[in-house]
């Protein structure tokens, strides 16, 4: 049997200097692994929080800016819809007080022979009968009777012979606040064609207003179809 010695102090203070090194080492070696792996996992983490910090900033402000541009947008239109009705406005005005102008001044026109002729003409033509009646205010009965007998001359002459008599009706009336021109009735007075000046004018405000329209304000940039 071999003989074990014992350690003597200064043997044994160096061993326990060793295994203190050796613990220190690897506490050394763990602490930095374990400081680099935090600092890892905190670049990882501090990276992850500043991008969705911008992701969440870059998103409010295009949120921001979206709502800005539609806020714009919103008061752009309202503003050019508010001149828009402004300049509808005023052109209505200027049409209407166009037609009011029309409507004081037909009170001379029911005086004029050739635009009763004219009524008396056009009524005639449109019923086609060879006999046909006309009222008229009861002021204007003679000077629709000589307008009555010049249309029936010219409407023989524009029908290539074919005659028509015109009746100036004594006994019912157009009424006297009328501005004047005359109402036609065909031989059964069933069918009449209302050429008094006023109603004239209702047709004129309805069928020609586009055309008056435009030689007004010009031709209208948004409209797509045309008469």
């Amino acid at each position: 049997m071999s003989q074990q010695h014992a350690l003597s102090d200064s043997q044994v203070s160096t061993e326990l200097k060793k295994m203190t090194a050796f613990i220190r080492q690897e506490a050394l070696e763990k602490h930095r692994e374990i400081q680099l792996k935090a600092d890892e996992e905190f670049s990882i983490e501090k990276s992850r929080l500043v991008r969705s910090e911008t992701q969440r900033i870059d998103a409010e402000f295009a949120k921001k800016r979206s709502q800005a541009g539609m806020s714009q947008q919103i008061t752009k239109s309202t503003l050019a819809n508010r001149q828009r009705l402004k300049v509808l406005g005023a052109r209505q005005e200027l049409l209407d007080r166009l037609f009011e102008q029309a409507r004081e001044g037909l009170g001379k026109k029911g005086k004029e022979g050739g635009l009763v002729k004219g009524l008396v003409l056009e009524g005639a033509y449109a019923l086609g009968e060879e006999k046909i009646s006309v009222r008229c205010r009861k002021g204007d009965v003679e000077l629709v009777k000589k307008a009555s007998r010049e249309a029936e001359g010219e409407y023989k002459k524009g029908m290539k012979g074919k005659e028509v008599k015109v009746h100036v009706d004594e006994k019912e009336f157009v009424p006297e606040g009328s501005a004047g021109g005359v109402i036609i009735l065909n031989g059964t007075g069933k069918i009449d064609i209302n050429n008094t000046l006023e109603e004239r004018l209702k047709l004129l405000e309805t069928d020609a207003l586009p055309s008056i329209r435009t030689t007004l304000f010009g031709e209208n940039e948004n409209r797509k179809f045309h008469d």
